[in-house]
């Protein structure tokens, strides 16, 4: 891989809703998909977790997308 691709790639994590067709909420995270929490907003922090505890009753499983 070459490096200077890989540090100027970007990643998200996205959660799809289950029942909102186009709606999801998305975060910045690394290839692994690990969110930075002391990095994010209060309220994107408070987003990112209300999304992972819904995962399978509003979202979908998450996905890491490059942007």
């Amino acid at each position: 891989m070459d490096m200077s691709t890989s540090s100027t790639q970007r990643f998200e994590v996205r959660f799809q809703s289950l029942f909102r067709e186009g709606h999801a909420l998305a975060f910045p995270c690394d290839p692994s998909g690990r969110v930075d929490l002391d990095g994010l907003s209060e309220r994107a922090r408070s987003n990112y977790l209300f999304a992972r505890a819904m995962v399978g009753r509003e979202y979908a499983m998450p996905a890491i997308y490059a942007s």
